[in-house]
């Protein structure tokens, strides 16, 4: 049975149009669809179109073609009916408002609402609801934006950077909450420029470029498509000859280093690979290991510049 599509965009593009300078594309032609249920890392460099695709998303800027649905439909509509809601990097809170009064603000104008304790108990600062916002660290600001968004109880999360300001403990115990949300259906769309954050908490890593999907799957597969794997394995150091010759005609092979007994060869046929070390040779202790998701993000970057020059 086919998943329910939370979000889908069909060859969404956003192009800003500036008095004397040159068009900006931002977003060129983006088709993606998101399940229910999906937790959805949204990486890519500095003006790639993430903060873009995401205020479209939300329904804050209109595509200038294509089109986006929410929950099968507009995505106004589903922001107006408490479905999707949104952790976002702009937008101000008042200083003078303690953080259970301004959720109080909010609840009043949010129908179905959360009670206020039970949001701020969920976003981790119940502690804290009698502290003025303006005496909050900017963490715990991000915490209160995250209560903010939890209260009208909504099938989508969406999070853009959400865990600026926050140390490492602070995000740490973020991440919690947020798994503790995952867990009761919700869908996950969020933005970072931590890398470990969506190897840890991601499903799925899309990778966005100069406005346009480059890299789309699970972390594991994006890793290993872009990276290929490390095979390491045990081995007496004279047979070193007798690997590069075994190796010489496989494909997918990328490499092969050496270091006292132990080999390592990356390539993109692991499975293929680790047979013939094991059938073929006295390899043992016979390891599989992917590339890190930053060695990734940075080589599929660095391969879309490349070929734009």
């Amino acid at each position: 049975m086919e998943q329910y599509a939370a979000i889908r965009l069909t060859a969404v593009a956003k192009a800003f149009q500036r008095r004397g300078k040159p068009t900006v594309h931002a977003v060129r032609g983006i088709d993606l669809r998101i399940n229910t249920g999906e937790i959805v890392a949204l990486l890519g460099p500095n003006g790639a179109g993430k903060t873009t695709t995401l205020d479209m998303i939300l329904g804050l800027a209109a595509p200038t073609s294509g089109t986006i649905e929410v929950l099968g439909t507009d995505p106004r509509a589903a922001v107006r009916s408490g479905k999707l809601s949104a952790l976002l990097q702009s937008g101000g809170l008042l200083a003078d408002l303690t953080v259970a009064e301004t959720a109080t603000i909010i609840r009043s104008v949010t129908p179905g609402a959360l009670p206020v304790h039970e949001a701020l108990l969920r976003a981790g600062i119940a502690e804290i609801a009698d502290r003025r916002v303006g005496l909050c660290s900017g963490g715990q600001q991000q915490r209160l934006k995250f209560a903010l968004a939890l209260l009208p109880a909504p099938d989508i999360l969406v999070l853009d950077e959400p865990t600026t300001g926050m140390d490492v403990t602070a995000r740490r115990g973020f991440w919690d909450a947020m798994r503790a949300e995952a867990k009761q259906g919700r869908t996950i769309l969020f933005a970072t420029h931590y890398l470990e954050e969506a190897d840890d908490f991601a499903d799925r890593v899309v990778l966005i470029a100069e406005g346009r999907v480059i890299a789309d799957g699970p972390t594991e597969q994006v890793r290993a498509t872009t990276m290929g794997r490390t095979v390491t394995a045990r081995l007496d150091p004279r047979d070193e000859p007798g690997i590069r010759a075994l190796l010489a005609d496989q494909p997918g092979v990328r490499g092969l280093d050496l270091h006292g007994d132990r080999v390592s060869i990356t390539t993109t046929d692991s499975d293929t690979l680790a047979r013939l070390l094991l059938n073929h040779t006295s390899a043992t202790d016979l390891e599989i290991t992917s590339a890190s998701l930053e060695a990734a993000f940075v080589a599929l970057t660095s391969t879309r510049e490349e070929a734009t020059q």
